[in-house]
């Protein structure tokens, strides 16, 4: 699946929100303390769930749940030239 492929390149140990272990689930990145891989965050997305569905069906936080999403948003990102202001990470004064 095209979707988990481009998962797999993000460098997913620098997301707060997971982990992986090689030996359960084969390895996949999940939530901490959860056995839930976050691909099915991005899969259940992708068929049309709320984020509010996928906490109730996979008892999981808004707050997991953003942090992945704003972690592969990041990690999308074209890259900032040094110097100058990265509007991911403005603040408001």
């Amino acid at each position: 699946m095209k979707e988990d492929n481009q998962l797999a390149i993000l460098d997913w140990s620098q997301c707060s929100a997971v982990k992986s272990i090689p030996e359960k689930l084969s390895g996949a990145w999940v939530f901490k303390d959860t056995r839930m891989p976050i691909s099915v965050v991005f899969e259940n997305l992708e068929y049309g769930s709320s984020i509010e569905e996928i906490m109730e069906n996979y008892r999981v936080t808004r707050e997991q749940i953003q942090i992945v999403l704003e972690f592969a948003a990041r990690s999308a990102a074209p890259p900032v030239p040094v110097g100058t202001v990265n509007v991911l990470d403005a603040r408001p004064l």
